[in-house]
C-alpha cells in the first residue's frame, strides 16, 4: 500500500479491481486539478472579489473619492458601527473599498489586501447584515483562499517575488 499527503491510500479492492472506481475517480480529479490550476483560480478570485468591493465603494463617493453625505448618513442610521463615528467609518470604508480591490486586481500585496477585505467582511457580517451570512461566507472563502495561497503567477506579487 502506498500513501502520500495528497492522495488516498492505494491497493484497496476498489483500486485493484479491473475497473476500480476509485482509481478512475482519482485520475479524473488529478486531470481536473491540472486543467484548473491555482493561477487561474487565484486570478478569478482576485477579480471577482475586487469587483464586489469596488462597486460598493463607488456607491459611497462622488467623483474620484469624495465621500457623499448619503454614505455618512447610511453609516449613521443603518450600519451603526460601534466605536467609530459615522464620518470616520464612511471614509475608511470608501477608501478601503477602492484601494484594496485595486491591489487585488494588480496582484500586489494580495495577502494583505485579502486580509483587509476579510476583516471588512467580518465587520459587515457581525455588525451590519448578520442575516446575509451565505453571501459573506462566499466572500470570506475567496479571500481566505487568496490570503493563504497568494495571487498566483499572473500578479505583480510574483513579478516582484513577494510571497
Amino acid at each position: 500500500m502506498t500513501t502520500s499527503p495528497l492522495a488516498p491510500p492505494t491497493d484497496s479492492p476498489a483500486d485493484t479491481a479491473p475497473h476500480g472506481w476509485r482509481r478512475r475517480w482519482n485520475a479524473a480529479a488529478g486531470q481536473l486539478a491540472r486543467l484548473v490550476p491555482h493561477d487561474a483560480l487565484a486570478l478569478a478570485a482576485r477579480l471577482s472579489v475586487a469587483g464586489i468591493f469596488f462597486q460598493s465603494g463607488r456607491t459611497k463617493v462622488e467623483g474620484l473619492l469624495q465621500v457623499t453625505p448619503g454614505a455618512i448618513e447610511l453609516f449613521r442610521t443603518e450600519y451603526k458601527l460601534p466605536v467609530l463615528s459615522p464620518e470616520l467609518a464612511a471614509h475608511l470604508a470608501a477608501y478601503a473599498e477602492h484601494l484594496l480591490p485595486l491591489l487585488l486586481v494588480l496582484g500586489l500585496g494580495t495577502r494583505l489586501a485579502a486580509l483587509g477585505l476579510l476583516g471588512m467582511t467580518l465587520v459587515i457580517q457581525v455588525f451590519v447584515y448578520p442575516d446575509a451570512w451565505a453571501t459573506h461566507l462566499s466572500w470570506a472563502a475567496l479571500l481566505a483562499y487568496l490570503a493563504s495561497r497568494g495571487a498566483g503567477r499572473l500578479s505583480l506579487d510574483r513579478a516582484l517575488r513577494i510571497a
